[in-house]
């Protein structure tokens, strides 16, 4: 398997230079030159009568790394990865009503789905940065997750430093405590005077910095870096394979950054039968504007209760741009010169007539967002977080079909947002056990203003080289 770049001018690498660079010299995110396919029927078969969420990884990851790593070291790290977790299914699946299903994501270390990921993304890193002799240097950018999730599974690593980037006073407590109260030296967190787009564009800036990246040996592990995302491919069939066995279903995912929803897509690229991916956003509703009018701008930032979808630049947007221009990397970066120039991007009528296919989305407030958490409480008894609850909103505005399930990503445990659930049903739900002391462990990070330099000059005086 080799990976090209949505930009068309970067040249195809192996899995181990997309792991190790995250974003391509041309500026593009990393897609396979081919995706592999799959048959759920013959998942089903080989998983056996009792199927564990690890063989079924195995089974979807191995085409798309088979250059990198042997059979048995992929299935020794998947074990790793997932050996953490609170529940041995690592997605277990709920159905709330006849045609609605909730696929939590909640159970690694950090409460939230990016664990899924990053648990096995870390020891890629690991075991990858061992057999090079090499050590890099982790920049990334966070709305709240993928910041915790990302030093959790970094952490106290020798051949890695890990500097995370996330807005200042934007970000729950619980969010921001997962990340500033662990204490190891490899690890490093900046609090940016701006919003989650200001740290994004703080890390593709230096990205682009050949000098910089190359001093720091920069890596990234948002969901830029291709391995993000295709491990996340894995519980789209995971899921699938609980709710619907061989028939189609639907999915509602709560959307920022679009890396979530685009593995989803991508597991429909290998086979999955889709019938529709529906993209629930909050007030920040650019990626509902765009499906809506086929023209994405960019407008300010509103906080909300559901803050990692405080977001209007989505950086995996292009993945999906590239397959839909049928991977013309030329034209994808007309369209984003264009974004970057003018402040829009926009597809004709046809592309938008052709998306919608596949394609649906709503815009859910903050009002809608704590009755639809009131309203789950009261008709099933469980709590959801904040985003979660704005696809369950999404999902019910957008049944088509009674008899296609929809499955609801379920991408933060409600305890990381007990504000929000204490306001719609009056409970404050508990963290964890080994969790429960977050509030008294001591902070440490650094405020920086929204500066590029001022940033570089930070990371150049932490990293390890």
């Amino acid at each position: 398997m080799r990976y090209l770049s949505t930009r068309g001018q970067a040249p195809p690498v192996t899995f181990s230079d997309v792991l190790l660079r995250g974003l391509a010299p041309d500026g593009g995110l990393y897609l396979p030159q081919q995706w592999p396919t799959f048959d759920i029927s013959d998942l089903q078969k080989r998983s056996g009568s009792e199927p564990t969420y690890q063989f079924l990884a195995g089974e979807i990851i191995w085409p798309f790394v088979e250059d990198t790593f042997s059979r048995k070291e992929l299935d020794d790290l998947i074990e790793r990865a997932y050996a953490t977790f609170t529940s041995q299914r690592i997605v277990p699946t709920k159905n709330f009503t006849e045609n609605l299903w909730l696929a939590e994501l909640f159970h690694g270390p950090t409460l939230a789905f990016k664990d899924i990921a990053l648990q096995l993304v870390g020891q890629f890193f690991d075991h990858q940065l061992e057999k090079n002799s090499e050590r890099i240097t982790i920049v990334g950018a966070t709305s709240g997750d993928t910041g915790s999730a990302a030093i959790e599974a970094c952490r106290d690593r020798d051949a890695m430093d890990i500097i995370i980037l996330h807005p200042h006073g934007k970000t729950s407590e619980v969010q921001r405590r997962q990340m500033t109260t662990v204490h190891a030296s490899n690890v490093h967190n900046i609090a940016i005077e701006g919003n989650f787009d200001d740290c994004q564009n703080l890390v593709k800036a230096m990205f682009r910095d050949d000098e910089f990246n190359r001093a720091i040996n920069m890596s990234a592990v948002n969901s830029i870096n291709w391995a993000r995302v295709m491990a996340q491919i894995v519980y789209y069939w995971w899921t699938a394979m609980q709710v619907a066995k061989t028939t189609q279903v639907s999915f509602c995912v709560p959307s920022g950054n679009f890396g979530n929803v685009f593995a989803g897509y991508g597991a429909h690229l290998t086979g999955l039968p889709v019938n529709k991916f529906i993209v629930a956003s909050n007030t920040n509703d650019v990626l509902d504007r765009f499906f809506t009018t086929g023209r994405m701008e960019a407008q300010a930032v509103a906080p909300t209760l559901s803050p990692s979808m405080d977001i209007q630049i989505s950086s995996n947007f292009e993945r999906l741009l590239f397959e839909t221009l049928d991977r013309d990397g030329a034209e994808v970066e007309s369209k984003f010169e264009n974004f970057r120039n003018e402040g829009f991007l926009a597809v004709d009528q046809s592309t938008l007539t052709q998306l919608k296919t596949k394609w649906a989305s709503s815009r859910v407030n903050d009002e809608q967002t704590l009755k639809t958490i009131a309203s789950i409480y009261e008709e099933t008894g469980e709590l959801i977080d904040p985003h979660t609850a704005v696809g369950i909103a999404a999902a019910k505005q957008n049944i088509e079909d009674p008899n296609i399930p929809i499955i609801c990503l379920a991408t933060a445990h409600p305890s990381k947002f007990p504000e929000a659930v204490h306001t719609a049903t009056g409970i404050k739900p508990d963290l964890p056990p080994h969790l429960d002391n977050l509030h008294q462990r001591e902070e440490v990070f650094s405020v920086l203003p929204n500066n590029l330099e001022d940033v570089k000059e930070f990371i150049l005086g932490k990293a390890r080289r």
